[in-house]
């Protein structure tokens, strides 16, 4: 899951624009929102009526229907594969390397003072197309100075496509230009197509998995030293949130950190969490 900046504008009740080649009710859209909160807890308001649109029309088309009635019982009776497209399609990913860039230089500083713990954990809870993920990874070999520090990152997004790009790890060099020319020549190879790919060693703290932070279990395994969960909550209504927090926080040793969006904040869940710095949390201690 992603920062999301959909550029639609809402349509109110059942009105369906003259150039739309699909009828789409507000009935239909309020099914919509059911699956994807029910399998997710991604909670659509009325004014991602269009975009829902836009995006589901592509399904249709794939499938041959013409109606969303038709493309909604194939999700109704629970087909997998669909289910998958289903939600790679209402999920957007906005995302660059060092994006929000004041949390780098706090991890790097907690990285260096848990040494003493020996291999440290980082899971990515957000990873869309890699550039965080393989932010962190960077972060990670600055803080220890070495291309293999003692350092694993657990990458996880809902949408498999995204997955995809980030274990690749090759990126075009309009994605790589805010790095240093020093971090490119030190931690990526520049292929003849004019790409850029992430090292072999860096790839060897690195694991890429799907996993639904709605899910009942989580293959995430205490101690995390520091959960990166960006521009995701924006997606969940606060009880959703609320109960993803409580999960969050037994997996922090007791000194981690947990790194939101610029846009979150965490006063609805105080007793888990307190605010150390700018958009960043540490455990709140028992009473």
């Amino acid at each position: 899951m992603k920062d999301a900046r959909l550029p639609f504008s809402p349509v109110a009740g059942n009105t369906m624009p003259a150039n739309r080649e699909f009828k789409f009710t507000q009935q239909d859209f309020e099914r919509v929102k059911k699956l994807i909160y029910d399998y997710a807890g991604i909670a659509l308001n009325d004014s991602k009526h269009d975009m829902v649109y836009g995006r589901l029309a592509k399904r249709l088309r794939a499938h041959g229907f013409t109606t969303f009635q038709e493309y909604l019982v194939l999700l109704e009776r629970g087909n997998e594969a669909e289910w998958e497209a289903f939600i790679n399609s209402l999920t957007t990913n906005l995302t660059s390397f060092f994006r929000e860039s004041h949390h780098f230089p706090v991890l790097l500083d907690h990285l260096r003072a848990n040494k003493a713990f020996g291999t440290l954990n980082i899971w990515c809870s957000a990873a869309s197309t890699g550039e965080e993920p393989w932010s962190l990874a960077i972060t990670a070999a600055e803080a220890f100075d070495s291309l293999r520090p003692p350092v694993r990152i657990i990458s996880t997004d809902l949408d498999t496509n995204v997955l995809k790009t980030g274990q690749a790890g090759i990126y075009s060099a309009e994605k790589v230009e805010k790095l240093t020319p020093a971090q490119l020549s030190r931690f990526f190879i520049k292929r003849s197509d004019g790409q850029f790919e992430i090292r072999a060693e860096l790839r060897e703290m690195m694991t890429f998995r799907r996993q639904n932070l709605i899910d009942p279990s989580w293959s995430l395994r205490a101690p995390i030293d520091a959960i990166f969960c960006r521009n995701v909550m924006i997606y969940f209504d606060r009880a959703t949130q609320l109960k993803i927090l409580e999960r969050f926080a037994p997996l922090l040793r007791p000194n981690g950190l947990l790194f939101v969006g610029h846009s979150e904040n965490l006063y609805h869940a105080s007793h888990l969490f307190k605010l150390r710095g700018k958009t960043v949390y540490e455990l709140e201690k028992p009473k």
